[in-house]
C-alpha cells in the first residue's frame, strides 16, 4: 500500500502540470485586459491631452509590470518566421494581438515594427494639436482612423483607413491639419508602404524556436502558486489568498456540518431500508426520501424564508451571519452564526438524504445475499451483530465513492444557497468573480478544486483497503 500510495503522489505530479498548462492557457486567453479592468480606463482614446495619455500609459505600464504581465508567456515558443521575440513587450494586449496578425500577414517583423512605432508617434504628435473650431472635426476623424489602425490588418482596409488619414491632413480646405505636424505623418506614410511593398510570405514557412527561460508569466504564476502566492484580485486589488481563506472558512464549515449530517441520517436509512426490503416502513421511508430529492434547493430556501424567515414566522434569521463584532465573546459570536446556519444547512443536507440513504442500501442488499451472511446466520447471530458488524463494512465501498467528492466540493460551496442566504463563502465569492471576470480567483479556485480531486481519489483508494481486505493494490497475485 505505501509504494502504491507514493506511485500515486507521483503521478500527482505530472497531473497536476498538465491542469496548471491548460489553466494557465485559458487564463491568458481570457477576454478582456486585465490591466484596463483595474485601472478601470481604457488608455489610447478620448479626447485628452498628449500630457494625460502619457502619464495614463506610465500607470499603465507600472501596474501591467507589477502584475507580470510585460514577461513572455512560457519557457519557449515553436512558431514562424514572422512571429517576434519581443512580441510581448508591446503594453496594450489588442495591439499585441493584432500586431501579431499583421507581422503574419506581411512577414516582416522590423517593418511592422517600425509602422507601429511611427503610427504611435503620429497619435501622440495628434493629440498634441490643440482642439478648436477650425480642428476639431479634422482631428476627430484622424483620431477613429488610428484606432482603427490598432485592430485592423487586412491589406485593402489598412490602405483605405490611411487614405483618409492622409486625406484629413492635407485635404484642400481651411480645417486641414498640414500645418500641424511636421514629419510625422510622412514618417508614417513612409514605414507603412515600406511594410506594404515588401511583404514576404515566404517568412509564414520557416520554423523558428524562441527560448525565454524561467523569467516567464507560466513559471511565475506556477511557483507562486506552490508557495501560497496566488497573486492580486482585479476588483480591488487585494491578494487572492486573503480573500479566499475569508470565504473558505465559510464553505468548509457548512460542507462538513453538512457531510456530518447527511450521512449520520441518511446510512441508518439505508441500512433500515435494506434490511426491511418490501415492508411498509422501506416503502415510506423511500417514498419520503425521493419526495425531498425531487424538490430544488433554491425553491425550498425561497419557501423557508418566506414562511419561517422575515417573510412569515420570523422564527430563523435569512441573511448573512449575524452582526456582532470580532471583540464579542465566543460563545456569543458561535451561538449567533449556529442560528444563522439553520436554514441554509438543511436546505445543503435534505436533498443527499436520499442519494447516500439509496447507494448504502444497494450495498447493503448485495452483501446480504453473500454465503457468510447466509452463515453468520445459521450460526444464529443477532440480526443487529448481523447487520452492524458482518454486512456493514463490506457494503461501503459505494459510500466511500461518494466520499471522494467530499474534498473538491468542501471548498467550491454552493453557489445558489449562499447566494440566496448572503453567506460570504466560496460559492458567492467564485460566482462574483466570475461576473467581474477577476480570473486570479476563479483559477485559483479551478486548481485547488483540481487538486483535491486527485486526492479524495487517493483517500477513497485507501479507505476502500480498509474496508474490504479483499482489495489490493500492490502487484502480488
Amino acid at each position: 500500500m505505501f509504494k502504491y500510495i507514493i506511485k500515486r503522489l507521483l503521478i500527482f505530479i505530472p497531473t497536476l502540470v498538465a491542469i496548471s498548462l491548460l489553466t494557465f492557457v485559458i487564463s491568458i486567453n481570457a477576454p478582456g485586459d486585465p490591466v484596463d479592468s483595474m485601472l478601470n480606463q481604457s488608455i489610447g482614446g478620448g479626447e485628452g491631452r498628449s500630457g494625460e495619455k502619457l502619464a495614463g500609459e506610465k500607470a499603465y505600464n507600472e501596474l501591467r509590470h507589477q502584475l507580470g504581465l510585460d514577461l513572455p508567456l512560457f519557457y519557449f515558443s515553436f512558431t514562424n518566421a514572422t512571429y517576434p521575440d519581443t512580441l510581448y513587450r508591446i503594453q496594450k494586449k489588442s495591439h499585441r494581438e493584432n500586431l501579431q496578425r499583421v507581422a503574419y500577414e506581411y512577414g516582416d517583423w522590423n517593418l511592422v515594427s517600425s509602422y507601429y512605432h511611427t503610427l504611435k508617434k503620429l497619435e501622440t504628435k495628434t493629440f498634441d494639436i490643440e482642439i478648436n473650431e477650425t480642428t476639431s472635426n479634422a482631428l476627430r476623424k484622424v483620431k477613429e482612423a488610428i484606432n482603427e489602425l490598432y485592430i485592423n490588418y487586412e491589406q485593402e482596409k489598412l490602405i483605405s483607413i490611411v487614405n483618409d488619414i492622409e486625406f484629413e491632413v492635407f485635404k484642400p480646405k481651411r480645417e486641414n491639419l498640414k500645418e500641424y505636424y511636421d514629419d510625422e505623418y510622412l514618417e508614417f506614410r513612409s514605414a507603412f508602404e515600406h511594410m506594404i511593398i515588401n511583404k514576404s510570405v515566404i517568412n509564414r514557412y520557416i520554423p523558428v524556436i524562441h527560448w525565454y527561460g524561467l523569467k516567464n508569466q507560466y513559471h511565475n504564476w506556477i511557483s507562486g502558486f506552490v508557495v501560497g502566492d496566488y497573486g492580486i484580485s482585479y476588483q480591488d486589488k487585494r491578494p487572492v489568498s486573503s480573500k479566499i481563506f475569508e470565504a473558505l472558512k465559510w464553505s468548509m464549515i457548512l460542507s462538513i456540518l453538512s457531510i456530518i449530517i447527511a450521512y449520520i441520517v441518511a446510512i441508518p436509512l439505508g441500512v433500515k431500508s435494506a434490511t426491511s426490503k418490501g415492508s411498509t416502513t422501506e416503502k415510506l421511508i423511500t417514498t419520503l426520501l425521493f419526495l425531498l430529492y425531487s424538490l430544488p434547493n433554491f425553491w425550498i430556501a425561497t419557501m423557508l424564508i418566506q414562511f419561517l424567515g422575515g417573510g412569515g414566522l420570523d422564527w430563523f434569521p435569512t441573511f448573512g451571519l449575524g452582526n456582532l463584532p470580532e471583540s464579542a465573546p465566543f460563545f456569543d459570536r458561535f451561538f449567533e452564526t449556529a442560528y444563522h446556519f439553520i436554514l441554509p444547512l438543511f436546505c445543503l443536507t435534505y436533498a443527499s438524504f436520499a442519494f447516500i440513504s439509496r447507494q448504502m442500501r444497494g450495498g447493503m442488499l448485495d452483501v446480504l445475499e453473500m454465503d457468510y451472511i447466509r452463515t453468520a446466520k445459521a450460526k444464529g447471530l443477532k440480526n443487529q451483530v448481523i447487520v452492524w458488524k458482518h454486512a456493514f463494512r463490506n457494503s461501503l465501498i459505494p459510500i466511500i465513492t461518494l466520499f471522494a467528492n467530499i474534498f473538491p466540493l468542501a471548498i467550491s460551496g454552493s453557489f445558489i444557497i449562499e447566494v440566496i442566504f448572503s453567506i460570504p463563502g466560496m460559492g458567492q465569492l467564485t460566482l462574483k468573480a466570475i461576473f467581474a471576470r477577476d480570473f486570479p480567483i476563479v483559477f485559483t479556485v479551478l486548481m485547488f478544486t483540481a487538486i483535491l480531486t486527485l486526492v479524495g481519489n487517493l483517500v477513497a483508494d485507501i479507505l476502500y483497503a480498509y474496508v474490504d481486505p479483499r482489495i489490493s493494490f500492490s502487484n502480488k497475485k
